[in-house]
């Protein structure tokens, strides 16, 4: 049995290495069934406010990944309309749809106004905290693949794709898309990371 400490550095090591990737490929790195496992766990055991349990996520895999991207590609050549500006959005998407498979972060929103009627005091909060949850679910999640050995990143498509990615997959209107990551098996090392001092960032009194 590992030590609380061992389990904690286990755990710290994950988040250390948990990095933007965009070199990503569609060769399987895990099988699906433990990708499904992760997804699961992590809206199962992520904490939300007053356990609302507002997540909705959508995984897409293989064919259904790649559909996506071809649905948010057509969406920004429609708003590019110079050809050549578009050439480097169109890079962006082939690297997306080159990988594995997507996940989806969605909140509820009829859970969040539930809340919001239930408890009034706190109405202006609920959104809010409707965020942070969801973030803690794409940490989650992020790491946790990258830590199975894909790699990922995340990224923010929405709402110009909202109503195409509801009516494709037929998912309820309450559903507000939050952010998607694109994974898959790293074609390519994340950049260098450089750090802010910690004097800086966290104050420490004893």
């Amino acid at each position: 049995m590992p030590t609380d400490a061992a389990v904690s550095e286990q755990f710290l090591t994950a988040v250390r290495a948990r990095r933007s990737i965009y070199g990503i490929s569609d060769e399987p790195v895990v099988p699906d069934a433990r990708i499904e496992e992760i997804v699961k766990e992590a809206v199962k055991h992520t904490p939300s406010s007053f356990n609302s349990q507002s997540a909705r996520l959508v995984l897409l895999l293989k064919q259904e990944h790649k559909k996506f991207w071809q649905i948010t590609t057509e969406t920004l050549r429609r708003i590019v309309n110079d050809a050549e500006q578009f050439k480097s959005t169109l890079e962006k998407m082939n690297a997306f749809a080159a990988g594995y498979g997507t996940v989806l972060f969605f909140e509820d929103q009829k859970v969040i106004e539930g809340l919001q009627q239930q408890f009034a005091a706190y109405k202006e909060n609920f959104p809010k905290w409707s965020a942070h949850s969801s973030g803690m679910h794409q940490f989650v999640i992020w790491t946790a693949l990258e830590s199975e050995g894909f790699g990922a990143s995340l990224q923010h498509y929405n709402p110009l794709i909202d109503q195409e990615v509801k009516q494709t997959w037929g998912l309820p209107d309450s559903w507000a898309l939050i952010a998607q990551m694109p994974f898959g098996k790293p074609t390519a090392r994340p950049g260098e990371k450089t750090f802010q001092p910690l004097e800086e960032r966290v104050k420490i009194f004893k």
